[in-house]
């Protein structure tokens, strides 16, 4: 694996196992030198060969190719043809309108498309920053853009890293690698050399692209820049998985496709038939217009509309959506998997639990605010009565390198999450730091290091020199040969029932399996003459204080929230990069859980599974845990594969492949990195998972809202076919006129469906099981719905265009009657199927209190009457449209007429409830 003296390949970047090489084998096969680095020369020729340290994204299509593939889609392809014959007919301000529909839906399509290529530039400025290196020998600080394979660099605290390393050197280093690894808390690393199949999170040698350092120092070895880190592979992820569908927008694809092959066939047939009883000018205008009144123009808007208001609402409750289909694919979600860390938990460590002097004691309250209190047997406790506890929670409080602050009336760390569930749960007895520093200084201390597990302090107290320990249990626990009792004295460790150390490591296992992460506290007192504190001085000896246990807590919002999912039938799936047995704590919490199970699996099970396993594991677990970028996408995969429609969550650059890939992707807006928001659909803005259990229920009713406004829009259409094919067939006058038809398509049925978007959700929306992911746009029921009401509407514009043409022998009378009776059967068809009567019933009762967009169908009634009276009375329109003015009983006669429609459609609503 060694490269030429000049050359280091970018394979070799990727494919060199380097966390499983010891330091002079990785520094052997980089041709570098750990104290003299790269000579200048060397560097500016591998800079030349690998390229700059920055992302790239694959060359894309031309802007303008882009936007004309947007209209290749077959419902835009039939407002395209609509547009097209009304050009050729003379309409060409229709043309125009329909035309600018279709550019409109281009447009919107075309800006998605550009902004989700936005997420390959967000992941560059996730590793630019600058760099401190070594080459020839001498220390020199320089853009990250230029390091190369080989290059020596430096890490403090502070620091963010610029490009993968093998680690060389620590003191104490510790880095944020959240963005990239989904562990929650900074990794402490070390240079020991790891086993080949180490998970990503796991890698304690390595540092990569990217992370954060928040403690100590370290050198490293550069092994991989650009593309070839571990962030370049998440973009290139990224960039495979570019499919910006949705379920919606593929059910409107194949619906429009299906649609497009009928209003072809039946205008061809029209126009067949019609050559054998009309002249040529009168079968194309038949054709024409059964094509014109097939296609419904107005739909488009419709759905924009209605995404629209169903965006807006859902803002109202915490959610914002890109994407405008996104809103209906929340609706149709089947399974949510969702990050732990900020989004199921508070992101808060909290103490839970404490056990000192042999009793266990809890504690209240969440997060870093010191509200709360500590009980023993649900009662508080009084330090002056315990006096074990009160030394366990002031050795917390003193061996301690953080502080809490209030900012923007919230509580924050300053420092280590963990150290500031120390300094909660002892200000939550009334403690404080401030007042206890004062008291007892500081004089000495020994940080925290991986290699011994501890972290030590030494202070001056009224009662002499005393060092406080903090740290792993085995480190503690090894150290002490006394512990405190109750009343604050000490005993041996094994003064009571047998072995009191065996009761200490219970109390260890309890806490672990409640997903608590475990610290031993310790003091010694020592010699008053000493002012330092050595690992000597601290090798055994010590006095066992107790134990804290913590944990980051779930949201109770979350928890309720994740009861809602499930009532609906949605599965909850947890992937994280934590430890396996917190995640399976979590959940256990949280009610997460599949027929009263909690299956784990860890990164590590999922690599070695092909396909066919992964997706039955997918289904069956619960908890996925220290998963690496690329799991998290198989997972989403496997997922779909077995036709779940997923909606995923994440807040990380590790996260933003599944986002992208993902039916909806939904990332955190406070927390959530620039790039997992860039690849989502959908930002949180409160980071809680009780928001996407709003959005899924304000996501099912919009849906419910777009199939009422489809099979509202339909039937006219339905209507107007069969009335153009069956008078052609019969060689009759047509009853309506291509222009008319777009009249009613393109202004009265926007006027009243639009309004249906306003309907509020209906009882009981998140009690029904999600529907079926392959259930097409157009069931079984609701066709027979569209059916039955078409089948109404072709009477009453055949039934009274032949009567009133027969009678008075006025044909425009005979349309304009005819049209006007179809519109009033209409409003009595919208009244059926929209809220407006049992909401008012329901208000004038009180059984709703709530504001709900009640008006919003009235308006559109009273919308389409005065366009009618227009219609039919205006001179102009007349002129242009062939209708004609209708007296008061003409106009009782068409509300008559259309009046029937309300038995019809109740009948029609028993067998396909609207709501």
């Amino acid at each position: 694996m060694v490269a030429s003296a000049s050359t280091i390949a970018p394979e070799n970047q990727q494919l060199t196992v380097w966390h499983n090489l010891e330091i002079s084998e990785a520094i052997a096969c980089l041709q570098s030198d750990g104290e003299y680095g790269l000579s200048a020369a060397t560097a500016k020729r591998r800079l030349n060969e690998v390229g700059a340290n920055e992302l790239t994204a694959k060359k894309s299509k031309p802007w303008w190719l882009k936007f004309l593939l947007q209209f290749n889609q077959p419902l835009l392809i039939i407002l395209l043809c609509a547009g097209l014959v009304k050009a050729l007919t003379g309409s060409l301000v229709n043309a125009g309108v329909i035309w600018g529909v279709t550019t409109t839906n281009a447009l919107i399509g075309f800006i998605q498309e550009s902004k989700a290529e936005g997420a390959i530039a967000a992941l560059a400025k996730a590793i630019t920053t600058e760099a401190t290196v070594i080459r020839d020998g001498q220390k020199l600080r320089i853009p990250s853009g230029e390091l190369v394979p080989g290059d020596i660099v430096f890490l403090t605290s502070g620091d963010k890293v610029p490009a993968d390393l093998r680690l060389l050197q620590v003191k104490n280093l510790q880095i944020d690698e959240s963005a990239l690894t989904g562990e929650s808390v900074a990794v402490e690393k070390n240079t020991a050399t790891l086993r080949a199949d180490a998970a990503l999170a796991e890698r304690k040698n390595m540092a990569y692209a990217g992370g954060f350092v928040t403690f100590g120092q370290g050198t490293g070895v550069v092994v991989a820049t650009g593309n070839t880190t571990e962030t370049g592979r998440i973009s290139q992820l990224m960039e495979q998985h570019t499919d910006l569908s949705t379920p919606l927008t593929r059910k409107f694809d194949k619906f429009s496709q299906n649609w497009l092959y009928m209003v072809l066939g039946l205008a061809t047939l029209c126009f067949v038939v019609g050559l054998g009883s009309r002249s040529f000018p009168d079968a194309l205008e038949a054709a024409v217009t059964l094509t014109v009144s097939a296609i419904p123009e107005g739909l488009p808007a419709v759905v924009t509309v209605t995404l629209a208001i169903g965006v807006s609402r859902m803002a109202r409750r915490h959610a914002i959506i890109r994407k405008l289909p996104a809103v209906e694919t929340l609706g149709s979600a089947t399974v949510i998997c969702s990050d732990k860390t900020g989004t199921l938990t508070e992101n808060q460590m909290t103490v839970q639990a404490i056990y000192t002097g042999g009793h266990q004691y809890t504690v209240s309250g969440i997060g870093y605010a010191p509200t709360g209190e500590i009980l023993i047997d649900e009662k508080p406790v009084n330090l002056d009565n315990a006096k074990g506890l009160q030394e366990c929670l002031v050795a917390g409080l003193l061996c301690n390198d953080s502080s809490l602050e209030r900012k923007n009336g919230q509580w924050v760390v300053m420092g280590d999450p963990t150290e500031g569930a120390l300094i909660a749960s002892a200000e939550k007895a009334g403690l404080s730091q401030a007042s206890l520093i004062a008291e007892m200084p500081r004089l000495d201390g020994i940080p925290f290091e991986s290699d011994f597990q501890y972290m030590a302090t030494l202070h001056a107290t009224p009662k002499g020199k005393i060092i406080y320990v903090k740290g792993s249990v085995e480190a503690i626990l090894k150290r002490c040969n006394l512990m405190l009792n109750a009343n604050g004295k000490p005993r041996p460790l094994d003064c009571v029932e047998t072995l009191q150390q065996t009761s200490i490591e219970r109390e260890v296992n309890i806490m672990a399996r409640q997903g608590l992460r475990v610290l031993a506290l310790a003091k010694k007192s020592i010699n008053s003459g000493q002012n330092t504190v050595d690992h000597a001085d601290i090798a055994e000896g010590l006095v066992f204080l107790g134990l804290q246990g913590m944990i980051d807590p779930p949201r109770e919002s979350a928890i309720k929230a994740v009861e809602a999912c499930h009532k609906a039938g949605i599965q909850v799936k947890m992937i994280t990069g934590d430890h396996a047995i917190t995640a399976q704590a979590i959940a256990r919490r949280m009610g997460i859980h599949k027929n009263g199970s909690v299956l784990a699996f860890t990164g590590a099970d999922l690599a070695h599974m092909d396909k066919t396993e992964l997706a039955q594991v997918a289904e069956e677990g619960v908890v996925f845990a220290r998963v690496a970028p690329e799991q998290k996408l198989r997972l989403v995969e496997a997922l779909q594969s077995k036709g779940e429609v997923v909606a995923m969550t994440g807040d990380g650059v590790n996260d933003a492949p599944a986002l992208k890939q993902a039916d909806i992707g939904i990332a955190m807006g406070g927390a959530g990195t620039e790039v997992a928001k860039e690849a989502a659909d959908m930002l949180l803005t409160d980071d809680n998972f009780a928001s996407i259990r709003a959005a899924v229920e304000e996501g099912r009713a919009v849906y419910k809202n777009l199939l009422k406004a489809i099979c509202f829009i339909l039937p006219v259409n339905g209507g107007e076919s069969m009335t153009i094919l069956i008078s052609t067939l019969f060689a009759r006058d047509l009853p309506i006129l291509s222009l008319q038809v777009l009249w009613l398509n393109m202004l009265n049925s926007i006027t009243m469906t639009v309004p249906l978007a306003f309907e509020p959700k209906a009882e009981k929306v998140m009690e029904q099981p999600p529907r079926h992911p392959n259930e097409p746009l157009l069931s079984k029921s609701r066709i027979q719905r569209i059916l039955a009401i078409s089948l109404f509407n072709w009477i009453v514009i055949f039934g009274v265009f032949e009567y009133i043409r027969q009678t008075t022998g006025n044909i425009d009378l005979a349309r304009t009657m005819s049209i006007n009776s179809l519109i009033a059967g209409r409003i009595f068809y919208l009244l059926s199927i929209s809220q407006l009567i049992p909401n008012l019933i329901a208000k004038m009762d009180g059984t709703i209190k709530e504001n709900v967009d009640i008006p919003a169908i009235g308006f559109g009634i009273v919308g389409a009457i005065i366009l009618q009276i227009i219609f039919a009375h205006v001179p102009l329109i007349n002129q242009v449209f062939e209708t004609a003015p209708l007296s008061w009983q003409q106009w009782l006669f068409c509300l008559g007429v259309g009046s029937p429609m309300i038995l019809w459609a109740t009948f029609v609503n028993r067998f396909d409830p609207p709501n």
